[in-house]
């Protein structure tokens, strides 16, 4: 086997549209956990993005990597959970827990599948040096027979298809298009592919802050942010937490007055003891047990204008970007029926299943 892990993967840097031209390759973007697979004899190894092994929280993946790949490979691709025909990353979030019992129990109650949409080596080959072109013509004949939970990425040369994925596909979970040169060599560590993700503005209430780590009482971290339902519960969203340090002792200033008498009346004051594993503003990180996620309210007056990509469920999918403060909204105007929200749609569709 001419490669052994840890390899860095290849990575996207983003663009505000689609690039055209005969030279591209484009293909939907998953919204799961990036995995290189390294298959050697009966051996599988599952690498994550930054070099870690994946095997023990997808213990299910590991048979039909074994029975189905060639004899000696390496692949990228992308590690998914699909219910009811929709890509669910908060499902692969639960996966990273320390006890293998309640990994096994998962893995049987929501299967993961891994998708493939490049080749790093080819038996005693190591094809990075080759063109996009070549190595996908390769993985498409190293794949031909594949079955789930094995899948092979659909491809297009066509902008307007990669467009129409780019809309349809949301629905399903998808983070939007990835393209790629056609003469594109693997480099891996090197954000050489290009991707082009959804992009939107929400106005959302200011709940409370986080420090910026190390500097309490000096920087403010991040925002937390608050939607309205139905029911005219607020609920905790997701975070902005892109600022200069000059805005993140700006946001100090400003946010004092809101701190005062903040808990007493605060809609999520029951979330302010101590953190547990569950979606609030001081819950733990399962990426970073013991990490201080501790947070300060604020009194429910303030809203801002984020922007950001999707939704995952009832949250934003990443952290948003701070825009500006919208002093013309009242907190009760940040709803969640503001937001625009693409109908799910089958994976099927982009299988041909």
């Amino acid at each position: 086997m001419p490669l052994k892990p840890p390899i860095e993967p290849m990575l996207a840097k983003p663009a505000t549209a689609i690039p055209v031209g005969d030279d591209w390759i484009y293909e939907p973007k998953w919204d799961g956990f990036r995995a290189l697979v390294f298959k050697d004899g009966d051996s599988v190894f599952i690498q994550s993005r930054d070099g870690k092994p994946l095997n023990r929280y997808f213990p299910e993946l590991e048979q039909p990597l074994r029975e189905q790949l060639p004899q000696s490979c390496v692949l990228d691709g992308e590690i998914v959970i699909a219910r009811e025909g929709i890509l669910d990353f908060e499902a692969l979030l639960v996966r990273i827990h320390p006890a293998a019992s309640r990994v096994a129990q998962l893995a049987r109650e929501t299967p993961a599948s891994f998708v493939a949409w490049d080749l790093l080596a080819d038996g005693e080959r190591d094809v990075r040096a080759e063109p996009q072109r070549e190595r996908r013509g390769c993985l498409e004949r190293l794949l031909a027979g594949v079955r789930a939970p094995l899948h092979l990425t659909p491809v297009t040369r066509d902008p307007e298809v990669a467009r129409d994925w780019f809309g349809r596909f949301e629905g399903a979970g998808f983070d939007g298009v990835i393209a790629k040169p056609a003469s594109l060599s693997y480099q891996p560590g090197k954000r050489v592919m290009t991707k082009i993700k959804h992009a939107r503005t929400a106005d959302c209430v200011v709940g409370g802050f986080r420090w910026y780590k190390g500097f309490k009482g000096e920087l403010v971290g991040s925002l937390l942010l608050g939607l309205y339902d139905t029911d005219n519960v607020l609920h905790h969203v997701g975070i902005a937490a892109a600022f200069t340090r000059v805005k993140r002792a700006k946001l100090v200033e400003e946010l004092a007055p809101l701190r005062e008498a903040a808990l007493e009346t605060h809609p999520w004051k029951d979330w302010a003891g101590p953190a547990d594993d569950s979606r609030k503003p001081g819950a733990s990180s399962r990426w970073n047990r013991g990490k201080d996620l501790s947070w300060e309210p604020l009194r429910i007056e303030l809203c801002c204008e984020v922007g950001y990509d999707h939704l995952q469920g009832d949250r934003f999918r990443h952290a948003t970007q701070w825009k500006r403060w919208r002093p013309d909204k009242r907190p009760t105007d940040c709803r969640y029926d503001q937001l625009e929200v693409t109908p799910a749609l089958e994976l099927g569709h982009l299988f041909g299943k």
